[in-house]
Formats: structure tokens, C-alpha cells, sequence
């Protein structure tokens, strides 16, 4: 009995050691501790998993679908190539990844979550790929590109992240006004505007369009120390070219996640160009 006692005691000591496993996305399919994708912050959940349910709503977006569905952890919504698959039939959504705080201009609607993958099965046929090449496929209308998977939207990402790799002088005057800064005095001074509105006038250094809906550029004024604070990220509905000086007018926001294992310590968003 005694031999018995410390068996269990042992037993009981090893399994409250045990790491407890991180949450699953809703619905999802994936094996807890599957590795996060290339560049995902620590601690992550999985990106590329499958949501399994019962569709309660559509929402079509050509040529994209959204879908409300009844999983066995609650409801979620998933954005798939559009789809005629019809209200109370079970679906399953392959390589969804979750993006936080998304806004479909398409739909005119912000989601707190939504889920972008492909359908399975015989409803899993893709829309045409937009135009606009690899990256303007990334995303746009509000929904990932048709045929592009969790690897092609990381690497539009990438691609609107990362800064040019030579520009040049640049010197470009500060804006005027109350809200105006330069592009060094917004990374100083991030954590106070977050949320608020400021006006920077510099240069074009990189345009990407249509991914996630949106226009991505980066401003240089010529302020800040390269690698550090002297660019930042922009995005936008207006049009701009590499080269072109403009003022731009939109709202900061800090520690910005798109997910994809995309984080951005400061970032303007929204913006409205001129110049």
C-alpha cells in the first residue's frame, strides 16, 4: 500500500509539471504545438489550421465569400474564395488565419476576427485571381486573393514591411500645424499619440498596392538614424507614387498586429494623402 502511495504521488507531481498547451483558434483542427509560421511572435497559435462547422450566414464580397460559422468552440467568421454554398451546410475552411480588427470596404463592416483560407470539398472551387499581380492579389476588397495561402500573405507582408534598401539624400520640410511631425518625432513620441491624429510630410520611398485592401507606403523626411527611425509605414486608399512628396494626414496607431506574424511598433494608418 505504501509502494502504491508514492507511485501516485509521483504520478500526480509529473503531470502538474506538464506545459499546458496554448489556445486553438476557433474551430480549429490543428494540433496543439504545431509550429507558427515563419517570423510568428512567440507563443503564437498555429496560423495554418482548419475551421470545422455549420455555415449560419454568407456574406458575399465578389469574388469573395464570408461565411458565419457554428464550430464546436462558438461562432467565427471565414473568408474564402466566393462560394454558392448555401446556409445550415457543414463546411471546412483549410490554412485559416486568423486577422484581428479587420475592415472589408467591400462589406463596409469591421470584424473583430475573421479567418481568411479556402473551402474544402466541392464548394472549394477558387474565384479568378484579381489583378494586380502576386502582391496586389495578397489581399484586397477586404479578403485574402484568390489561390494565395498563408505563405503568400506572410510574404506580401514582408514585402510592405520591410523598408527600401537605398533612397538617398532625402530632406523634406516639416508640415505645418498643431498635429504635424516629423517622421523621427512620431517614433519618439508614439506612445503619446497613439490613437491620434498627425499630419508628416516626406518622401515616397516604397509603394505596395492592394494588400489586405489597402495601399502600404513608406515616408522618409530625412529625419531619425537609418535602421532606427527614420522611415515609416503608411497605409492608405489614395494613390501615390515612389518619388512623389506628399503630406500625409492619418491616425497612429502602436504595436499594431496584422497577424502572419506581422507586428508593427508604430505605424500610420488610414491616412489621406496630398500634395
Amino acid at each position: 500500500m505504501r509502494r502504491l502511495s508514492v507511485v501516485l504521488l509521483v504520478a500526480l507531481a509529473v503531470a502538474g509539471c506538464k506545459k499546458q498547451e496554448p489556445a486553438l483558434p476557433q474551430g480549429s483542427t490543428a494540433q496543439p504545438g504545431s509550429p507558427a509560421p515563419m517570423g510568428a511572435a512567440p507563443g503564437a497559435a498555429p496560423a495554418a489550421a482548419a475551421i470545422q462547422g455549420k455555415v449560419l450566414e454568407r456574406l458575399d464580397a465578389p469574388p469573395y465569400s464570408y461565411l458565419k460559422i457554428q464550430t464546436a468552440q462558438g461562432e467565427t467568421w471565414a473568408a474564402v474564395p466566393k462560394t454558392e454554398i448555401e446556409k445550415g451546410k457543414d463546411v471546412t475552411v483549410a490554412g485559416a488565419m486568423p486577422m484581428k480588427d479587420f475592415e472589408s470596404k467591400t462589406l463596409n463592416r469591421k470584424f473583430e476576427v475573421v479567418y481568411f483560407g479556402t473551402l474544402g470539398g466541392e464548394a472549394g472551387a477558387a474565384a479568378p485571381a484579381p489583378a494586380g499581380g502576386a502582391m496586389g492579389g495578397g489581399m484586397r476588397g477586404g479578403a485574402m486573393g484568390a489561390g494565395q495561402g498563408p505563405e503568400s500573405m506572410a510574404a506580401a507582408h514582408a514585402a510592405a514591411a520591410a523598408g527600401p534598401k537605398e533612397v538617398g539624400d532625402v530632406k523634406v520640410a516639416k508640415a505645418s500645424g498643431s498635429d504635424a511631425r516629423t517622421v523621427s518625432e512620431v517614433w519618439a513620441q508614439r506612445a503619446a499619440l497613439k490613437e491620434k491624429s498627425v499630419s508628416v510630410r516626406g518622401k515616397v520611398v516604397k509603394w505596395n498596392a492592394g494588400i489586405m485592401g489597402k495601399n502600404w507606403l513608406h515616408l522618409r523626411d530625412g529625419s531619425g538614424t537609418a535602421g532606427k527611425d527614420n522611415d515609416i509605414t503608411i497605409t492608405t486608399g489614395d494613390e501615390a507614387a515612389v518619388g512623389d512628396v506628399v503630406l500625409v494626414k492619418g491616425t497612429v496607431r502602436v504595436d499594431k498586429d496584422f497577424g502572419a506574424g506581422y507586428a508593427y511598433p508604430v505605424i500610420i494608418e488610414d491616412a489621406k494623402l496630398s500634395k
